[in-house]
């Protein structure tokens, strides 16, 4: 047909144009029914699938075939179906019941080489699919099987690399080596990229009083660090709401992304401060105009602590019940004897004071107080029942009423006992009888007296007794300068040294021995110091008269002196010997 054609364009020249421009047209056209060389790379379209192969059309009247295996990923997944555009490489143009051979694994290793050294010469990303762990780090499949090193996986070290199986992951290639089969993957290094992308962009909007979004990374004490891409930044606990929080987890969680606004930014040292409470208006702001001293308001207590308890208004608003505004009559240890974290408490405005943003608040103001009414219920000389609560250096407190202590003082717990500590007569929970001294309803004080249950023993004694009297009683103890005598229980009077004898000797050496009983003459006596003094000596001397109601006139003597007569006889009786 050439030859035929070539001989007519020389007949003919017009003709033979035509026809040689057909042959040109013919020549062009030879290769699309030209058989492919083997080892050729080709587009083929999946026509069907058979039980254990693929048929492929590649054109040029021809279709091939290829193991069915050749199409299932490393968990057994068939990855091809009719209609698909697949590269496959010609194996072999010899026809086996009409196919030619094909393999897609070949092609799309051939061209996984081609395309991993370019990427290695650019350095340009590629991506694969993670399919198993393996040594130090995980094998990929990028069209080949490469292997990417645990320090390379990410910008921190992950432990957890199962979470990675079957993604898709984006790397560069850091070693190739095409005769050995090995490529060396760091998935590390397009991280890097994309944070420091991100980070220029962040830091190109970064501006005090910007509003961001962010992701919450990671949780401290004192508050929690905030991606905001590429830069992270600071949002401390004081920032997260107007109320009180306990620790950042009550309010934000790690993983959650937030709005955050831009409260400081220091460029050189890329240090970011973040608010959120700052996104919402202060509920500080109208403190003033809704509470006001007296006012009655309820509200939930959010903290409790030694000198008192945070009570919650509103979401952002505090106020402080002190320690000492809970209880009219109780002496609370801590606060925790009235309430809890949690409870729902009705208080009253003591004070308000927006500037420094607090609130006083009281409980015991909510109920009348106890005090008031007392002297209604209890009258002074009468006598109570109650439970020892506690016992000081000073006294011991008597619960007479529930929240209302009386103090017996030390001194009013004997007449005639010398107490030291109230625990010498007293045991903590022990009930007890007492006295009502004193009611002090304004300075809430209530003043017991034990020791008036009984009479005053010194009081009986200096009624029936008086200075001249004889009383028998046994010697107690022996000092340097006397003898102490028990005159009754709890009762003991003074005999000095001076009033046992006139005789040296047996002042020296005290003629009376411990426990002997013995007379003695009372020469004085002071109820108000509650002293008794005794004498020995005059025992057997005549008594001394009571002096007169009236005391005669006094006689001038020629010195100009006065004496008083009766006491100058008094003076003879008691000394007839003395002039």
């Amino acid at each position: 047909a050439a030859s035929e054609a070539l001989g007519t364009a020389a007949a003919e020249p017009e003709a033979g144009q035509r026809d040689a421009d057909a042959f040109n047209s013919m020549l062009d056209s030879y290769p699309e029914y030209a058989q492919p060389a083997t080892g050729s790379v080709l587009k083929g379209h999946v026509v069907k699938l058979t039980a254990s192969e693929v048929i492929v059309d590649v054109g040029y009247k021809c279709e091939g075939v290829i193991p069915l295996e050749e199409f299932r990923d490393a968990q057994g997944n068939l990855k091809v179906q009719p209609g698909d555009e697949i590269d496959c490489l010609m194996e072999s143009t010899e026809e086996r019941d009409g196919y030619v051979t094909l393999s897609y694994a070949k092609a799309r290793r051939m061209r996984a080489w081609s395309d991993i050294e370019t990427a290695y010469q650019q350095q340009t990303p590629i991506t694969g699919v993670v399919i198993e762990k393996t040594k130090g780090g995980l094998a990929v499949d990028v069209g080949m099987r490469a292997f990417l090193p645990g320090s390379q996986i990410d910008l921190r070290p992950v432990r957890n690399l199962d979470a990675l199986l079957g993604q898709e992951v984006s790397c560069k290639v850091i070693k190739v080596n095409r005769k050995r089969g090995n490529i060396v993957l760091s998935r590390k290094l397009v991280l890097e990229e994309e944070h420091r992308r991100r980070k220029q962009a962040v830091l190109s909007q970064l501006q005090e009083g910007a509003v961001l979004t962010g992701t919450v990374k990671n949780l401290t004490d004192y508050g929690a660090f905030v991606d905001l891409g590429g830069i992270d930044g600071l949002l401390h606990i004081t920032d997260l709401s107007w109320g009180r929080v306990g620790k950042p987890s009550e309010v934000v969680s790690v993983g959650q992304q937030i709005q955050v606004k831009v409260l400081k930014f220091d460029p050189e040292k890329e240090r970011v401060s973040l608010g959120l409470k700052q996104l919402t208006e202060d509920p500080w702001a109208a403190v003033a105009d809704k509470y006001h001293p007296g006012d009655r308001i309820k509200g939930k207590v959010l903290n409790v602590t030694d000198y008192g308890a945070f009570v919650e208004l509103e979401p952002g608003v505090e106020g402080l019940v002190h320690i000492s505004e809970m209880s009219w009559s109780k002496r609370l240890r801590h606060p925790s004897k009235i309430v809890s974290r949690g409870d729902q408490v009705e208080t009253v405005i003591l004070e308000v004071n927006p500037k420094d943003r607090r609130i006083s608040l009281g409980l015991k103001q909510a109920v009348p107080n106890p005090w008031h009414s007392l002297a209604q219920r209890l009258a002074v000389g009468s006598i109570v029942q109650g439970k020892v609560r506690n016992l000081t250096d000073f006294g011991a407190f008597i619960e007479v009423e529930d929240g209302i202590d009386g103090l017996v003082h030390v001194s009013d717990l004997s007449w005639t006992q010398r107490i030291k500590h109230p625990s010498e007569v007293l045991k903590k929970g022990e009930t007890v009888q007492a006295v009502i001294l004193s009611i002090d309803p304004e300075n809430q004080r209530l003043s017991l007296g034990i020791k008036q249950l009984q009479p005053d023993i010194w009081e009986t004694f200096c009624n029936s007794h008086e200075v001249g009297s004889v009383v028998k009683g046994k010697v107690a103890r022996k000092t340097t300068f006397g003898v102490f005598v028990e005159l009754a229980e709890g009762l003991e009077g003074l005999c000095h040294i001076s009033e046992i004898s006139s005789d040296p000797v047996e002042r020296k050496n005290i003629p009376l021995e411990t426990g002997q009983e013995q007379e003695f003459r009372i020469i004085k006596i002071n109820p108000a110091e509650r002293k008794i003094g005794l004498s020995l000596k005059a025992l057997h001397e005549e008594p001394p008269r009571p002096a007169p109601e009236k005391a005669p006139k006094p006689q001038h003597t020629s010195s100009g002196a006065t004496t008083n007569i009766g006491e100058l006889m008094a003076m003879k009786e008691r000394n007839p010997t003395r002039n």
